[in-house]
C-alpha cells in the first residue's frame, strides 16, 4: 500500500486496515523472535538498543485507565519513541493484544507495551510493518501523534 492509497481511505477504513496490519506484524515478529512484551522489558530494550526498535504498541483497557503509574510509564515511553523516531500506536483491547503476543494458552500479566524489534543485519522486513509506518506518518500529519487502532475480533 502506498502513501497515496492510505490518503484516500476513510478514517474508519484506515484504522481497520491498520488493525489487520498490526495483527500480521505481531504474528510475523513472534515467528522471528522480534517481540518484546512488558513495560519494564520494553524500557530495558529502548535504553540498551533504541536503534533495534521498529514499532511500539501501547495497550490499555478500562481496568487500567486510572492507573497513574502506568500512565506515567506510557508518557515516558511515548516521549522516548518521539525522540527516537519510533512509530507508536495505542490499542484499547489489552486482552486481545495479549492473545496475539502470547497465544491463548499463555497468560500475560503485562501486555501493556509491546515492541517490535528488527535484527541488526536488517534481514527481516514485513510489508504490514510498512503499512503501519505509513498509517502513523499520516496520523501525525493530522496531528494524531499516538493513533488508536482496533484489533480485529476473533
Amino acid at each position: 500500500m502506498t502513501l497515496e492509497e492510505v490518503l484516500v481511505q476513510k478514517p474508519s477504513e484506515r484504522a481497520q486496515c491498520a488493525g489487520q496490519a498490526l495483527e500480521e506484524v505481531v504474528a510475523a515478529a513472534k515467528d522471528n523472535d522480534s517481540l518484546t512484551v512488558g513495560v519494564y522489558e520494553c524500557a530495558k530494550v529502548m535504553n540498551l538498543d533504541p536503534d533495534s526498535v521498529s514499532f511500539c504498541v501501547l495497550a490499555t483497557d478500562e481496568e487500567f485507565e486510572c492507573d497513574i503509574a502506568l500512565q506515567i510509564h506510557f508518557t515516558l515511553i511515548q516521549s522516548f519513541c518521539f525522540d527516537n523516531d519510533i512509530s507508536i500506536v495505542r490499542v484499547s483491547d489489552m486482552q486481545r493484544l495479549a492473545e496475539l503476543v502470547g497465544g491463548k494458552t499463555q497468560q500475560l500479566e503485562d501486555a501493556h507495551c509491546v515492541l517490535i524489534t528488527s535484527p541488526a543485519d536488517g534481514s527481516w522486513e514485513d510489508p504490514s510493518l510498512e503499512k503501519l509506518h505509513l498509517f502513523c506518518e499520516e496520523s501525525r500529519r493530522l496531528n494524531d501523534w499516538v493513533p488508536e487502532i482496533s484489533l480485529p475480533e476473533r
